[in-house]
């Protein structure tokens, strides 16, 4: 491949990472993805995107130079791809944005498909994962400046939404408002039941889980669960997902079936809202192991709601909620009772969920948990 071409590609991926969502490097791995997923003929389109990621049918064709018919043929190649979102706005006026390579954009649009088990998308699922081990690499020999600087700004990048049944004696969850809680200027009245999520939405869809087909195509197939199909979006996003073959629309009765299923497997419920906007509604939510999930072990921050506080005078020390716990956030203390370190308690409720004794109650705490993996030794 010619240098001028690799400077074209080189070129678009920096386009592509301005687009929102997790910023890669631009990096060989980087340009292998996108020579990857396209082919050198879309190169100029995506330059279209340089300065504006959102445009509608005009301003495409002033940006490209290119006609509404040849505008069309490249936004359905790349929207196959998760490239381009192609979705009307609610004034019903259509809008082309173009996606990132990674939260939310081809790495999630393309695992959520069901899986063929074919060539490219093993060879896609490897360059991936090389992306994944140089941005961890990165990373680790930052640590500190990250740790110390990035991470205490971070946003949230996901909302947990808690279990509210103790699934071995069939109780509501305990929910404790402490008014002696410090309270936030101001309050995410978002839906707080994954149940009332789903009640809301005429238009929902569920695709295959992203993270766990990505461990499906490295050969590491997840430990916690045989699920895969649990990934919902909804609205305008599950229009895009079900048009484009990413995922099939359903109905809520199964939506909550599928939900139901998750939770006894114990995988924590994640909502994504669009472009991180927990002021607006929900546009999809994750069923997430601690197996594969992309963000269990990695620096994210979320959006909580919860913390979880347990009874001694019922705990038993089983350890059932140390086993469970999605961050790690619960250990045994010297007495054998569990403890919660609150900093890391995303306040999922799983501890509360298996716990055999109901000795675990959720306290009603907005805040921001930011998690980070364990310093290099």
């Amino acid at each position: 491949m010619s240098e001028a071409l690799d400077k074209r590609y080189k070129k678009a991926v920096g386009i592509i990472n301005r687009a929102g969502g997790t910023p890669v490097a631009v990096t060989d791995t980087t340009v292998a993805i996108l020579k990857h997923i396209v082919s050198e003929e879309y190169l100029d389109f995506i330059s279209a995107f340089e300065k504006k990621r959102s445009q509608t049918m005009e301003q495409l064709k002033e940006s490209s130079g290119l006609s509404e018919e040849e505008i069309n043929q490249n936004v359905k190649a790349l929207a196959k791809k998760g490239l381009i979102l192609n979705q009307p706005s609610r004034s019903g006026l259509m809008i082309f944005r173009l996606m990132p390579f990674v939260n939310v954009g081809v790495f999630e649009y393309t695992f959520m498909k069901k899986l063929e088990h074919s060539d490219w998308e093993k060879e896609l699922a490897n360059l991936y994962g090389k992306l994944n081990e140089e941005s961890k690499g990165r990373m680790l020999a930052n640590y500190d400046n990250i740790i110390n600087n990035f991470l205490p700004n971070m946003p949230p990048i996901d909302r947990t939404i808690p279990f509210t049944e103790n699934l071995e004696t069939g109780n509501e969850i305990n929910i404790v408002i402490d008014e002696e809680l410090e309270a936030p200027e101001e309050k995410i009245v978002s839906a707080q039941k994954v149940e009332e999520i789903i009640n809301k939405f005429d238009e929902i869809a569920v695709g295959h889980c992203y993270c766990r087909h990505h461990a499906d195509l490295l050969g590491h197939s997840c430990k916690q669960t045989d699920l895969r199909e649990n990934c919902f979006t909804f609205g305008k996003s599950a229009r895009y997902t079900s048009e484009q073959g990413f995922a099939r629309m359903i109905s809520k009765d199964e939506a909550l079936e599928i939900l139901k299923k998750s939770e006894e497997d114990g995988l924590v419920h994640k909502a994504y809202h669009p472009n991180f906007d927990f002021k607006r509604e929900e546009d999809s939510i994750c069923n997430c192991c601690t197996d594969c999930c992309g963000q269990a072990r990695n620096i994210t921050a979320n959006l909580s709601n919860y913390i979880s506080r347990v009874d001694h005078e019922l705990c038993t020390g089983c350890g059932i909620c140390v086993e469970k716990c999605y961050s790690g956030a619960m250990e045994l203390n010297d007495e054998g009772k569990a403890v919660p370190t609150e900093e890391i308690c995303i306040g999922c409720g799983i501890c509360a969920a298996f716990c055999p004794e109901d000795a675990v109650s959720l306290i009603e705490k907005n805040r921001i948990v930011r998690l980070a993996p364990p310093r290099p030794s």
